[in-house]
């Protein structure tokens, strides 16, 4: 195969060097001979926009850097999906669209320099105005939604940030070793992709980057992900399909995902399905990762306006520290919505239309968290539509004992539940199992349900449980079977209801 140098091409690692053309010209000669590698070799390269083509490697050596400018209007508008909205906007810092066999490897960095980015959507927010030559032509360009209901805060001004890398209709994906810091938005973002592996890559943002996910994937099939690190501002491994009707307009899923050996550390979710899933997110499997200090551990979350489905996820054999709550199922997410709109955030239940959400088919197993620090666990569904057959086996939740502890929302639905160093709560769930689970908890029983129906409870048992308080606490629940060492023990203290004739559909063994 052959090498293409781009230092052959004028490319100079001085850190000073605008090298832009240096490296589209190395890429068009690599693509013009029909493919090969594309060779940054050790040193710090200033870049503008890079866009990859077919057939081609990009190897950035053990040494070598790639910053790229942080002249906003250097990044042209190209067709992307942007927060789940297919659009157009400034052209990601490594682009490529409709590829087949492309790679990016080595173990060099690249650097998206997102500080500038990150300010400018701070001084929007604040309610700055922003206009440049690139904003002006995004405006033309998306003229037909610039009107459509959002809170994205950027979309009135068009300044829609990039991600560091993105890869848009492509085939045959390998992203292998690098590492990839400081993007302006998410950090890498695939759409649209098929056959994808990525394997050994660094993803890291500052603590306090906005909207700085780790890896977004987008309406993608066959994507397997492992040996990962993640570092960063948001989200650390996303699942996402498209937003509302646009998502659903487009109607092509994420599907068959695997997820293994990876770290999280810190982010506001270890993995993450939603709440971008309109055109649906199915059969993924999550195995052998450690979340450290994520604000989730797994998440799935979604609301009344996206419709679709989030459904066959399996999630075994993951170690947790220091999170805030390790396993949140959320379909009443109230972010991302039209607040006009007042059936959005009706407690009572709505008609199920092409806008209500489906969450079904979820097993975790084999999962231990330590000092989790707002909840054991969070599943709300929707009244008219409950989460579905959920399976915990297996699972040691253990939350914060320490009385300082302020905790949180485990997660973020229709109104705000602060808990602090307490148990599962379930809420609007249709089979729920629980097999060898244990809880221990800082105040408050291991498990608290209401509106549930159909549940199997199959030794799940706290060793520290706090004196007069019950092992389960239920509120309009029906048809529930009980079983294990605990329940015998404590007989009629294992549960409490808050309305004693719904203690009548229990079942004992």
């Amino acid at each position: 195969m052959l090498v293409y140098d781009i230092t052959h091409f004028g490319a100079k690692g001085d850190r000073l060097t605008d090298n832009t053309k240096a490296i589209a010209d190395t890429i068009q000669a690599c693509h013009e001979a029909g493919g090969g590698t594309v060779y940054i070799p050790a040193g710090t390269f200033l870049t503008g926009p890079i866009e990859l083509k077919s057939d081609m490697t990009l190897h950035i050596e053990t040494g070598g850097v790639v910053l790229f400018h942080t002249a906003f209007d250097q990044y042209k508008p190209v067709q992307t999906r942007w927060s789940g909205y297919e659009c157009y906007g400034y052209s990601p810092l490594i682009y490529g669209n409709g590829l087949k066999n492309v790679m990016i490897r080595g173990n060099g960095i690249f650097d998206g320099q997102g500080a500038a980015w990150w300010q400018k959507y701070h001084d929007i927010k604040n309610g700055e105005l922003y206009s440049s030559s690139v904003t002006k032509h995004l405006m033309e360009l998306n003229v037909s939604k610039i009107d459509m209901a959002t809170n994205l805060v950027e979309w009135k001004t068009q300044f829609l940030r990039p991600p560091l890398l993105q890869l848009i209709h492509c085939e045959q994906v390998t992203l292998e070793g690098i590492t990839l810091q400081n993007s302006p938005f998410w950090n890498t973002h695939l759409v649209y992709c098929n056959h994808v592996s990525v394997r050994g890559v660094t993803f890291k943002n500052p603590a306090d980057t906005p909207n700085g996910d780790g890896f977004d994937i987008d309406s993608c099939s066959n994507v397997r992900v492992s040996d990962c690190h993640f570092d960063v501002g948001d989200d650390c491994l996303c699942l996402k399909s498209g937003i509302n009707e646009d998502g659903r307009r487009v109607g092509r899923p994420t599907e068959n995902v695997t997820v293994t050996n990876c770290t999280m550390q810190a982010g506001h979710g270890g993995v993450v399905m939603g709440s971008e899933n309109s055109g649906g997110i199915r059969n993924v499997v999550v195995s052998n990762c450690v979340f450290i200090g994520t604000d989730r551990g797994i998440r799935i979350k979604t609301n009344r306006a996206r419709g679709a489905y989030i459904e066959n996820i399996l999630v075994n054999n993951i170690f947790m520290d220091n999170v805030l709550c390790p396993l949140a199922i959320n379909s009443f997410y109230r972010y991302g919505i039209d607040e006009a709109d007042p059936l959005m955030t009706r407690q009572e239940a709505i008609p199920v239309t092409e806008k209500t959400p489906k969450i079904k088919h979820i097993q975790i197993s084999n999962v231990t968290a330590k000092n989790c620090r707002a909840s054991a666990g969070f599943i709300y569904g929707l009244p008219e539509m409950p989460v579905e057959d959920v399976s915990l086996r297996h699972v040691t939740f253990e939350t914060t004992l320490d009385p300082n502890e302020q905790g949180g929302e485990p997660d973020m639905v229709k109104e705000e539940i602060h808990m602090a160093g307490e148990g599962i709560y379930c809420k609007h769930v249709d089979g729920i199992e629980f097999h060898r689970v244990r809880v221990e908890t800082r105040q408050g029983p291991a498990l608290m349900m209401d509106d549930v129906r159909n549940v199997d409870i199959d030794h799940l048992l706290m060793k520290n449980r706090h004196t007069n308080t019950p092992v389960i606490e239920i509120g309009g629940v029906k048809n529930i079977y009980l079983s294990g060492r605990q329940v015998r023990q404590l007989g009629d203290d294992y549960i409490s209801a808050q309305d004693s004739r719904y203690l009548e559909s229990i079942v004992r063994s």
